[in-house]
């Protein structure tokens, strides 16, 4: 004969995290649980697909974590008195579960306002998806300035780590660029060099030609024919470049990920430029550049106080 030990363990869950709940909210999610209980019995009866254990359980976490967030971080011990802005605030704390944790939201709001425990739904003007603006880490100056000097005074910096950084910090070159330089890229004579899908030659300033040449010099050594500026010990032998994986590493010592230098030179430049400007130099989607500037209003044309 089965046994009902699954039930009664998803029992056991459910009342753990309800009664989690702040005394003061605790009696509108113990009822929202019951009803959804029901309606999961109303569906087994009725041969459609009922909600599983784990779906309750996790909107019963949802519900906790809300409560919490309220009674802690604002000041609410009555969901009356909960509005769109404590919503806002509960839902940036984990913007990636904001679309799943929004539909808990709206489910238990309409139950409480069908409840008579709200006038309004503080849920109807939600929106699940957020802004594309830019959201990643940057680096300050003093930053920007000890990277810089590391990488074109230190002579025990490899040349690879120098190279991808410089041109991450200087010319918001990604690692796929740096990755797939090749040396017909580079001319010598006017110092300039081919980065992606870039519509025109960067030019190098002394500091950025002074790292390449390095490189250049190192790949020199290893006496290969592969046509790539960055070449490592398992491609030396063949026409491949280095690996994703390689280049994923190449600023490990520096304490910095390529995307958060690159992040730091393109928010300056759209910042500063006229982003449209910046995604035609880039051969960038202008729509790309855009995240970039989101809440971003220049100083100068801000009203006068």
């Amino acid at each position: 004969m089965p046994t009902d030990q699954a039930e009664r363990l998803a029992v056991g869950r459910r009342r753990r995290r309800v009664e989690a709940v702040p005394e003061p909210l605790r009696s509108a999610v113990a009822a929202f649980d019951a009803d959804r209980m029901s309606s999961q019995e109303r569906a087994r009866r009725a041969g459609t697909r009922p909600r599983s254990n784990h779906t309750l359980e996790t909107a019963l976490a949802t519900m906790r974590d809300l409560a919490l967030f309220l009674v802690t971080e604002r000041g609410k011990d009555d969901w009356a008195l909960v509005d769109v802005h404590d919503l806002e605030a509960f839902l940036a704390t984990l913007p990636k579960a904001r679309k799943r944790r929004l539909i808990v939201l709206r489910q238990f709001f309409r139950f409480a306002r069908a409840r008579k425990l709200l006038l309004v739904d503080p849920t109807r003007t939600l929106a699940a998806k957020e802004s594309n603006g830019f959201r990643g880490q940057t680096l300050t100056l003093d930053q920007q300035r000890e990277l810089f000097r590391r990488w074109t005074t230190d002579e025990h910096v490899h040349p690879h780590e120098a190279l991808v950084g410089i041109l991450a910090l200087l010319h918001g070159a990604s690692s796929l660029e740096a990755r797939m330089l090749q040396v017909s890229d580079v001319d010598a004579q006017a110092r300039t060099v081919r980065l992606g899908k870039r519509p025109h030659p960067v030019p190098l300033d002394p500091a950025s030609w002074a790292v390449l040449e390095r490189c250049l010099a190192h790949r020199s050594s290893w006496r290969t024919d592969n046509p790539h500026v960055m070449v490592t010990k398992g491609t030396k032998a063949g026409q491949s470049p280095a690996s994703t994986a390689y280049l994923s590493h190449a600023l490990d010592d520096c304490g910095f990920p390529p995307r958060t230098i690159r992040s730091t030179r393109l928010v300056d430049l759209v910042n500063t430029m006229d982003p449209k400007l910046v995604a035609a130099a880039f051969g960038m989607d202008p729509q790309a550049t855009l995240i970039y500037l989101a809440d971003h209003v220049d100083e100068g044309r801000l009203p006068n106080p």
